[in-house]
């Protein structure tokens, strides 16, 4: 009976020891916060939340072992640069983030906004982010010709120029390989699909991975 009582002891320090260590290795691995000021395109609009592209970059950052990575996504369908300016020291206070995309500008094209304020809105945007000790990722947009080949043009350069300006990553056209593929578009022509979301993480996922590691 003496000897059963031993190793059940035995038993019950060894995994008090392992409980132990483990709970010390966690604290000691630092928490990294991933911050996602979107529209439409990240707010899972017309897919299923777990099907988007930013359910797919969290499955991503486990299998690549970024495990102290935290996404939170402060998406929104139809928002602005504008309102993101708004929106964004307070997201920026409550989360601390490490990394923060910058997913907008869209709407305002599509709304017609004049392409200076929109660029002075996402100025202010990244500003505020390395200010808060933050690297933004910037996620280019372009627009359909509505408003005429010159509007198009000074739209598509807004971002290139910022990232130059601010020397941020980049990514260049977050519907590259989506907007003019057959199936990559629902019937409104201007939200991925489901199956578009995959794409959408490969464009974004370059660029994102160079600020997680």
């Amino acid at each position: 009976m003496d000897t059963v009582f031993l190793r059940l002891r035995s038993i019950v320090f060894v995994v008090f020891v392992l409980a132990f260590t483990q709970a010390q290795a966690n604290q000691g691995q630092q928490q990294n916060t991933l911050l996602i000021v979107g529209d439409s395109l990240s707010a899972a609009y017309g897919v299923q939340t777990d099907e988007a592209w930013v359910a797919l970059l969290r499955a991503r950052l486990q299998s690549e072992g970024l495990t102290d990575w935290e996404v939170v996504n402060a998406s929104i369908s139809g928002e602005t640069t504008d309102g993101g300016l708004r929106r964004l020291p307070r997201l920026l206070e409550q989360n601390d983030p490490d990394v923060v995309v910058i997913e907008l500008g869209g709407n305002d094209g599509l709304r017609g906004f004049p392409p200076g304020v929109i660029e002075k809105n996402l100025a202010r945007m990244i500003e505020q982010v390395q200010d808060a000790g933050a690297r933004p990722l910037l996620v280019g947009m372009q627009i359909p010709p509505n408003y005429g080949e010159r509007y198009t043009r000074a739209f598509a350069g807004i971002f290139p120029k910022l990232a130059d300006q601010y020397d941020t990553a980049l990514v260049e056209f977050f519907l590259d390989g989506i907007y003019d593929q057959e199936g990559m578009m629902q019937g409104d022509g201007i939200h991925p699909t489901a199956e578009a979301q995959g794409q959408l993480l490969a464009n974004i996922w370059p660029q994102l991975e160079s600020l997680l590691k």
